[in-house]
């Protein structure tokens, strides 16, 4: 269509072109070109891109050319480990209230997109992926902020495209139980009704990339778990709890990234059902959870980094071990049937400069599915005054 290509070569217009997936419904907005261009290692990539780029990302991923539960990935063809030849490409991960440091879903869809694009400006190195032929599988190394993920793509006999109907595996960097059965009091002005007048939880702490905490929704006080959930209920909750536990210093002491404070921070909360979600033949077990993260977004898939935190906080609990297969649900897979990520256990790590539990890490192998739904060109219109982006909470404020 003329009008599109218009906008598409029009650098008037700031063009930013983007593929558009899922993975169990989540959505990753893949930025492969109109991004500005960044300098340095991959961390200082993303500071720079929060310190001098933020409304750029506001613009891709809020209204009114995105929603307030949009993520999106930016392609990074040079960092650190692309130059020693230890990865690929990179990339950076973004959401409604900044940038993450690892994301599972996003990675899964990553995958199938850099196995798929053979446009060498926006991967140089795509000729450098080889195919296994016995598994017909091909393997790309990702630079994440939080460390080299090692992506296994299925494809199809030539290599030249992914096969969507098998999964993509992700082997985490290492991830590990941060705190275990910490009690934390909760004053009266952040309790929440479903409390009923309890003045402290019980929550565990673990690492997949990022920091999570992880609490069951009985012991926030919804007597059914994930079943028939009041989400506006649950909602409220965590829309206080989240903020405490932020600042809470038992939690911030647990939080303390042993390689890199850039790393530090609490990411989410994630509420789990153990007793709910459907068991594939292939899993010892199943069960539910549901994510908020970022500024009170809802991961509609069951957040591969959790997952990949949850197996190493199961495993430290002596739950989970070394090969055995689990499966994962979010609210969306469960409705459908269909999405969970399944994952297993595939070595014991040594965590550098990690003490206590923390000492102790694993690295985990994450499975699942994602899925294209189109393509997109964003741009600038001269003379829009909304040149950034917003959400009905900012502008109601």
């Amino acid at each position: 269509m003329d009008l599109a290509e218009a906008f598409e070569n029009s650098p008037n217009m700031q063009p930013i072109k983007c593929i558009d997936m899922h993975t169990t419904g989540e959505p990753t907005r893949i930025v492969y070109s109109g991004f500005p261009p960044l300098q340095g290692t991959l961390l200082e990539q993303r500071d720079q891109a929060m310190q001098q780029y933020d409304s750029i990302r506001k613009r891709i991923m809020l209204e009114p050319r995105g929603h307030c539960d949009m993520y999106g990935a930016i392609i990074r063809p040079q960092t650190e480990l692309v130059e020693s030849g230890d990865a690929h490409v990179g990339t950076l991960f973004m959401h409604n209230g900044g940038f993450s440091t690892m994301c599972g879903h996003a990675t899964i869809a990553l995958g199938r997109f850099l196995v798929d694009t053979h446009d060498l400006s926006v991967f140089p190195k795509r000729n450098e992926l080889k195919l296994d032929p016995v598994t017909q599988t091909i393997t790309v190394n990702l630079h994440a902020p939080c460390g080299l993920v090692r992506v296994t793509v299925p494809a199809t006999p030539d290599g030249q495209k992914s096969d969507p109907s098998r999964p993509v595996k992700f082997l985490s960097t290492p991830a590990f139980a941060a705190a275990i059965q910490m009690e934390v009091r909760i004053p009266p002005e952040v309790r929440w009704p479903e409390l009923n007048g309890r003045e402290s939880i019980v929550l565990d702490i673990s690492y997949g990339g990022a920091y999570y905490a992880l609490v069951t929704a009985h012991e926030l006080g919804f007597a059914n778990g994930l079943k028939d959930v009041d989400l506006d209920a649950v909602t409220r909750c965590v829309r206080k709890l989240k903020p405490y536990l932020s600042t809470h210093p038992e939690v911030v002491a647990a939080i303390q990234h042993p390689e890199d404070k850039r790393l530090s921070f609490l990411y989410s909360v994630m509420i789990v059902d153990p007793d709910l979600g459907t068991k594939p033949a292939d899993v010892a077990g199943a069960e539910t959870g549901l994510c908020f993260f970022a500024n009170n977004q809802i991961d509609r898939s069951p957040t591969g980094s959790c997952v990949t935190a949850r197996m190493a906080l199961a495993h430290a609990k002596g739950l989970r071990p070394v090969g055995q297969r689990w499966a994962y649900h979010s609210l969306v897979s469960n409705f459908f049937g269909t999405g969970a990520f399944c994952a297993e256990i595939v070595e014991k790590v040594k965590i550098p400069g990690g003490k206590g539990i923390s000492e102790d890490g694993v690295v985990v192998q994450v499975e699942g599915q994602a899925y294209y739904t189109g393509t997109s060109v964003f741009v600038v219109e001269e003379g829009d005054v909304i040149l950034s982006g917003f959400t009905m909470e900012s502008v109601c404020q």
